[in-house]
């Protein structure tokens, strides 16, 4: 009993060294305010590793302190791999990330240099262009635009002039319309209040204004 008992404290003693050298090379290589992984993990599972532990030795002839060592030695030992793991995932991300936006900014380096190149040239072939470009050739189009804009001009007032000719008429006509018809009612209503006969006023009406009159 004695025997499994020492054997059972030289594994677990081992177990915690190997964890706590996991977790020494995990917060030695993590350059960041937060934990890394590694180090999370193996606290994480030396903590489940020893409650378990607790329990399996307090089940058998462990002992629960022994059994709780144990477990916390692998749990470290287990979370601290699965956080390496995870570690060396988010270092090949982050490098490839970093690779992305590396390219990205060259290309785009890449993009302007060329727009800048393309300009230059532009600016080059314009220049060669104006030399070739004689005063009386340019005089000439400047006049054409003269005459074009003049002409635009005149054929947009032409187009606002009937425009405004029509919606004039069709104000005055429907004006009239509604003045004619108050003065219908008008008469219907005073003819009514005297007591005469207001269909000859109306037909009167209707004969000043040239319309048939309305049976």
């Amino acid at each position: 009993m004695q025997n499994s008992h020492t054997h059972g404290r030289r594994v677990s003693r081992r177990l915690i060294a190997t964890s706590a050298t996991l977790l020494a090379f995990a917060v030695s290589s993590c350059s960041s305010v937060a934990p890394s992984k590694t180090a999370t993990g193996a606290g994480t599972g030396a903590v489940l590793g020893g409650v378990g532990g607790a329990v399996i030795g307090n089940n058998s002839s462990m002992g629960t302190g022994t059994g709780a060592l144990a477990g916390a030695g692998a749990g470290a030992l287990i979370g601290g791999i699965v956080g390496m793991v995870q570690d060396a995932k988010d270092r090949r991300e982050q490098d490839r990330l970093a690779q992305e936006r590396a390219y990205q900014q060259e290309l785009a380096k890449k993009r302007a240099e060329e727009a800048k190149l393309k300009a230059a040239m532009d600016e080059e072939l314009a220049i060669a262009e104006g030399f070739r470009i004689s005063d009386l050739e340019l005089n000439d189009a400047k006049k054409k635009l003269e005459l074009a804009s003049d002409r635009l001009k005149k054929l947009r007032d032409e187009r606002s002039a009937a425009l405004q000719k029509k919606k004039e008429l069709d104000d005055a006509q429907e004006k009239t319309l509604q003045t004619e018809a108050e003065i219908a009612r008008l008469e219907e209503e005073l003819a009514r209040l005297k007591g005469e006969d207001a269909a000859p006023k109306k037909a009167e009406a209707t004969a000043a204004s040239g319309r048939p009159a309305t049976p």
